[in-house]
């Protein structure tokens, strides 16, 4: 592999934002899902593979943004179904946020569920009942993640698949 050549680095670039950003969706600190995007149309962009590059980049986009759609819209369903309010959310979220910065990586999903609890114990007023609401909250998150987890790896497939053929 011969770094000096042009397209061997827009390629090594470009695998190398998409696994990044594969990395990103399981880790929320990177937008993976923009990422794999990006190293997809950075690929387009400078590489000569060429027309059939921005049918790639097109579906990527599609998929990318139709992931986008139904990672918060299939999980938001299931939540407004069990009636866990957005402010719980928003509660873990806050809470997770800041365990991250307490306990490196498991503090964010610690803090998440120890701030849906605590938000959900002050709604409903009862110890045992804040724990299903919760659970519901950690099963959306976990949907949503593989949803992104989806679209990045159809993403990664597409890139893959625009090597092979140009």
């Amino acid at each position: 592999m011969d770094l000096n050549d042009t397209q061997t680095l827009v390629t090594l670039l470009s695998g190398l934002a998409i696994l990044v950003g594969l990395i990103g969706v399981v880790v929320p600190i990177l937008p993976g899902l923009l990422l794999c995007w990006a190293g997809v149309l950075g690929w387009a962009i400078f590489s000569d593979a060429g027309g059939g590059r921005w049918l790639i980049v097109a579906v990527a986009t599609l998929v990318a943004v139709g992931g986008t759609a139904v990672k918060y819209l299939w999980p938001g369903r299931d939540l407004k179904r069990a009636g866990v309010p957005n402010r719980s959310l928003l509660i873990g979220g806050v809470l997770g946020l800041v365990g991250f910065f307490v306990i490196p990586f498991i503090g964010l999903i610690v803090g998440f569920v120890l701030g849906v609890w605590l938000a959900e114990r002050l709604r409903l007023g009862d110890f045992a009942a804040a724990w299903p609401a919760t659970k519901r909250a950690v099963l959306a998150v976990g949907l949503a993640m593989l949803i992104e987890l989806g679209a990045a790896l159809a993403i990664a497939g597409l890139w893959l698949l625009g090597l092979l053929v140009a």
